[in-house]
C-alpha cells in the first residue's frame, strides 16, 4: 500500500502546523485511491517528527512512502536535511520503499498558481 508523508518545517507557532494537518487531511478525500495513507510530518519543532511519521505510515499499512517536502526552495533542508532522515528512516526499515520527491517549489505548477492567486488578489480590489 503507497502514503503520502508531506513533510513541512515546523513552527513554534501552533496554527501554522495545524495548517499543515488539515492539508494532509484535505489531501486524503482527493488522493484516496492513489494514496490511501497520507500523513503530515515536521523536520523540527513540531510532532511528528519525520522518522515518527514514516512508522504512523508503515503502521498503517505502507509498504511503500513517498516522502514530499512542502517547501518552497532547495535550501539546505531539502538538499540535506530531509534526504539524511530518510536515508536513516530506510535503513531501519529496509523492506520499505521509500522515496522523495522533488519539494514543491520545484513543481511546474507553481507558475500557474502563483499567476492565479496573484490575478484572484487583483480582482477582488
Amino acid at each position: 500500500m503507497h502514503a503520502l508523508l508531506l513533510i513541512a518545517h515546523g513552527s513554534r507557532r501552533q496554527k501554522s502546523n495545524d495548517e499543515v494537518r488539515a492539508l494532509a487531511n484535505r489531501l486524503k478525500t482527493h488522493s484516496s485511491v492513489q494514496y490511501p495513507i497520507i500523513h503530515a510530518g515536521f523536520l523540527e519543532l513540531a510532532d511528528p517528527l519525520i522518522p515518527a511519521g514514516i512508522q504512523q505510515c508503515i503502521q498503517d499499512g505502507a509498504t511503500s512512502i513517498t516522502v514530499l517536502p512542502y517547501f518552497l526552495n532547495s535550501g539546505r533542508h531539502v538538499v540535506e536535511d530531509i534526504p539524511d532522515i530518510v536515508s536513516n528512516s530506510q535503513k531501519a526499515y529496509p523492506d520499505i520503499d521509500i522515496r522523495i520527491s522533488s519539494h514543491l517549489g520545484a513543481s511546474d505548477v507553481m507558475i500557474d498558481l502563483i499567476i492565479g492567486l496573484a490575478s484572484s488578489s487583483t480582482s477582488n480590489r
